[in-house]
């Protein structure tokens, strides 16, 4: 009897599991049909975990080659994490913000000059953009006092800097993103200087763009952190610093003008609460949201039993 219950249930997983990786792969096939010259390899989907008969993804990128260069899909979740992975939730309709709200700045920037990974928004929650080899640091740009400074420094938050502040954070969650000089960087051939010296360059032009379109909207740009990667240029034939990250509100500190009220997912990390509404509120101001959605409450009416005669 123990096998034989053994084996129902590894039945019923498997059915399961199977039902799950058809849906998921009709809709990536389906995202996929968008560009024909694309073929999708199957073999280096996202890595997935099963808890009973649910999957949960690790990665948030979907490879697949073409005949010219790499590119790779890019999924925004509404997963939401802080302090280094300590604090995990989900918040319903968070990525699909995240990817507008992004789409909408890197697209700025690229009008700007400033070289991206994006190429183009798939659907509510996919980008299409450019494979990139990461370079391990997360590069900081610090405007006003906030976070993480205002512990290690004491410095009160809120304090206006004279000037950006750069910051350079080993990637590893494990270590907790510990900050790193330009020394370490070199000395363990993490970049190289001309590299640095031209992210350094991106990375406080990134910041001027920003600042003026968040000023323009009545929005205070307070810091946000991007990474870059190497990207291959075809018509140049040289691997390229490209921006390869998302700029959202989960990336950035966003304070109104006028009454600094935070939004960003500092609203997460300080159980201050409404936080799609924040989010909602950047991607408004910034015409991504209409002011008033073409969407009514509907009214039904009780609904009453039927009784039927015997005949």
């Amino acid at each position: 009897m123990r096998s034989l219950f053994f084996l129902l249930v590894v039945v019923m997983l498997t059915q399961s599991v199977y039902g799950v990786t058809k849906r998921i792969s009709s809709s990536v096939t389906g995202l996929l049909s968008l560009y024909p010259n694309v073929e999708y390899d199957y073999q280096v989907l996202d890595h997935w975990m099963i808890s009973g008969s649910v999957f949960y993804r690790f990665k948030r990128v979907y490879d697949y080659s073409t005949n010219d260069k790499y590119l790779v899909i890019q999924h925004f979740k509404d997963d939401a994490t802080a302090f280094n992975n300590l604090k995990k939730s989900k918040i319903e309709g968070k990525g699909v913000l995240n990817n507008r709200i992004s789409e909408y700045l890197l697209t700025s920037l690229a009008h700007s000059g400033i070289k991206t990974h994006f190429v183009k928004r798939l659907n509510m929650r996919e980008q299409l953009i450019r494979r990139a080899e990461i370079i391990p640091i997360e590069f900081i740009v610090r405007n006003v006092a906030s976070g993480s400074l205002t512990k290690r420094l004491g410095v009160a938050e809120g304090t206006v800097l004279n000037k950006p502040l750069l910051e350079y954070c080993l990637k590893n969650d494990e270590l907790q993103d510990p900050v790193v000089s330009k020394e370490h960087i070199f000395n363990f051939e993490w970049a190289t200087k001309e590299e640095i010296k031209q992210i350094d360059k991106m990375t406080l032009r990134i910041n001027d763009i920003l600042i003026g379109l968040f000023r323009g909207i009545g929005i205070k740009l307070i810091d946000f952190k991007i990474e870059y990667g190497k990207s291959w240029n075809k018509d140049k034939g040289i691997n390229e610093i490209v921006l390869a990250d998302e700029i959202s509100p989960d990336t950035c500190r966003l304070w109104d003008t006028k009454t600094e009220k935070k939004l960003d997912k500092d609203r997460f990390r300080k159980n201050l609460g409404n936080i799609i509404e924040g989010y909602q509120e950047v991607a408004r101001r910034l015409g991504i949201l209409p002011e008033i959605a073409n969407v009514k409450e509907v009214n039904f009416s009780k609904p009453r039993s039927i009784k039927f005669k015997k005949k």
